[in-house]
Order: structure tokens, then C-alpha cells, then sequence
């Protein structure tokens, strides 16, 4: 297990240290953990005032919290402008997830002509195809699927059963949830007399740097043009994303979201789960939805949107869909009497 002192944290994080009790710079911290549960050895943090009352009672080698609670602290205190990036920063130092793969496993398969950065790692099954570049450091988790002249920067990580079909991009830094599909086509098709012809989707999907792919989502490649998904973007799980969709440098977007095809979504945006976005639209800038927003036209303004309506007893909810059934001969009416009031 990977310990790092106080010290080591605070200056990897930027926080300033309060020691307490028998407390060092020197004292070890092995994990994290909540501020109900950690105890010896252990960090937790405080960024949400909900949970102070935790922070009096804590058990906690030292927390990581706003200068505004130090004096609610009653153990080594990590200060710091914003604990919650600074929790982030410390639980990428202390991480303990394995790595997808090993070493390249006797029965991956690999083609003759694939290019091999330093220090790939290939999972065992795994198929790998002719023309394939995999940068420094790539790691293909086990029964992963990369198809022909696909190209994955260094640093990157692919865990098991991810399927990339052929002529995929992907840039340096990027994860990759299990059982994610990318480059699967489009849904793309003409209507001849009642029956489907099918349009080939000939396109790519383009991945930039620093991406992460939650699990079970699927990214359809272009029908002629890319789908293209820009630097920092983080996408959860569940996700579909249709062809020729371009997302904008560090949007992100919550499980059981969908993108309809040809829609832009621009920078900074964040898309709550279960939204659905219409086809063939464009979203600005700094643009955020709250869950189960129904986007069916562009946005042009920066800002908040919702459409979503919480759920309300059955009873409620059934004399709320009698009503709005009228709200058509309600219109009417006040449209009578507001020309009433205008011929007095």
C-alpha cells in the first residue's frame, strides 16, 4: 500500500498544514476515507456544510477543509481554497486501482504491423489490428477489440471488453470504461417505398487529449465527417452519441444522457443525466441542463436550462394531465375575454 507523509500532501495539493495532537510533517497517510468512518491513517475531507456535524467526531488522521472550518477541526487539518479539488488531487496520489493490463499477454493477438510505444501493456484476449499505432504506456485491458488503423495516444488506458472499431483516434491521457463502444455506426438509412436501405457510415470518431468514457456507452462514428470529441471532455456511463456529434474542450455529461446526430455542443457545457438533445441543433458555450432536460432547438445563449418535471403523487399527477387536456379551451377563452376588456 502507497503512503505519502502530511508534508508530501499538502505540497502536492498546495494546502497549508495545522498539525495536531502527536501529528508530524512526517506522519503517514495511506488512505482516504469519510469523515463518519476514516480513522488512523487516514484522510477525509470537508466541502459540502452538510456534513460539519461529521467533522467534530471525526477519527480522521487529518481532513482536507475551507480555512472558514479550521477551528471546527479537532485533528492535523490540510487548508486548503477548495477542498474538494484538493480531496481529487490526493485521491489520485493514493490511488490503488490496478492497471488494465500487464505486459503483453500470450494469447492477445496482435498483428504483425502494429506499432508498439514503450511499455504497452495488452490484456490477455485481446485483439489488436493491422495498422494500429498505440502510443507509450497504452494499456488494452483483456478481450478488448482495437480495430483496423485505429491510433491511441500515450498514457492512455482501455479496460476489458471496450470495442473500438477501425480508423478510431484517440489522444494522449485519455479512459476508457468497460464494455464502451466506439466507431459502431451511425443510424443512418433511407426509406425506399416502405423499405430501409442503409446508408455506410464512413466517418470517424475523433477523440482528443485527456477524455474519460464511463462504462456501457456507445459513440457512433461519422456518416461522411467525423464525430468529433474535443480535450477534457467527460462523458459518464450509459451515454449514447450519434454520428457527426461534435462536443466542445471540457463539457461533460451525466449517465443516460443522449445526442441526436449532426448536434454541436460547445466548451464548458454540462448536461445532467437523462437529458435528450435533438439532431441537427447547436448548443453555445457555457451552456447547463439540468436532468432530464428535453433539448429540441439550438441555444444561443449562455445559461441555465430545464424542462424535466419531477415526479408528484400518481393522484396529483393525474389532475395535473386533466387540466392541461383543457389548456387549449382555456386559452381560448381568456383570448375572448381579453378582447372583451379591449372593446369597453
Amino acid at each position: 500500500m502507497q503512503s505519502l507523509s502530511l508534508k508530501q500532501l499538502a505540497d502536492l495539493i498546495g494546502a497549508t498544514i495545522h498539525l495536531s495532537g502527536n501529528d508530524t510533517e512526517d506522519t503517514q497517510i495511506n488512505s482516504l476515507s469519510t469523515l463518519a468512518n476514516a480513522g488512523i491513517g487516514q484522510i477525509s475531507f470537508l466541502s459540502n456544510s452538510k456534513y460539519r456535524s461529521d467533522l467534530a467526531d471525526t477519527r480522521a488522521q487529518a481532513v482536507i477543509l475551507h480555512p472558514d472550518e479550521l477551528s471546527n477541526c479537532p485533528c492535523t487539518a490540510l487548508v486548503h481554497a477548495n477542498p474538494y479539488v484538493g480531496f481529487a488531487l490526493v485521491a489520485q496520489a493514493l490511488d490503488s486501482t490496478p492497471d488494465a493490463a500487464s505486459g503483453i499477454h500470450p494469447s492477445a493477438v496482435i498483428a504483425d504491423d502494429v506499432i508498439l510505444g514503450e511499455n504497452v501493456s495488452v490484456g490477455a484476449q485481446a485483439v489488436i489490428e493491422t495498422g494500429v499505432v498505440l502510443g507509450d504506456n497504452v494499456q488494452i485491458g483483456a478481450g478488448s477489440f482495437v480495430g483496423k488503423n485505429c491510433r491511441l495516444g500515450s498514457q492512455t488506458k482501455i479496460w476489458a471488453n471496450v470495442t473500438l472499431y477501425h480508423n478510431t483516434i484517440m489522444g494522449e491521457n485519455c479512459l476508457v470504461q468497460s464494455a464502451t463502444v466506439i466507431g459502431s455506426d451511425g443510424f443512418g438509412y433511407a426509406n425506399d417505398k416502405g423499405k430501409w436501405i442503409k446508408i455506410p457510415q464512413l466517418g470517424r470518431v475523433v477523440i482528443g487529449d485527456r477524455v474519460e468514457i464511463g462504462a456501457s456507452t456507445t459513440i457512433d462514428r461519422g456518416a461522411l465527417e467525423d464525430t468529433i470529441i474535443a480535450d477534457g471532455v467527460i462523458i459518464d456511463n450509459q451515454i449514447q452519441i450519434a454520428h457527426n456529434v461534435e462536443i466542445g474542450e471540457n463539457t461533460a455529461m451525466a449517465a443516460c444522457s443522449v445526442i441526436a446526430g449532426s448536434t454541436k455542443v460547445g466548451k464548458n457545457c454540462s448536461v445532467a443525466g437523462l437529458c435528450g438533445f435533438n439532431g441537427h441543433i447547436e448548443i453555445c458555450d457555457n451552456s447547463h441542463f439540468t436532468g432530464m432536460s428535453m433539448v429540441t432547438k439550438s441555444v444561443t445563449e449562455p445559461g441555465l436550462y430545464s424542462s424535466g418535471m419531477p415526479a408528484v403523487p400518481n393522484l396529483e399527477w393525474r389532475k395535473n394531465a386533466v387540466q392541461l387536456k383543457k389548456i387549449s379551451s382555456i386559452a381560448q377563452r381568456v383570448k375572448v375575454l381579453e378582447k372583451q376588456q379591449t372593446t369597453k
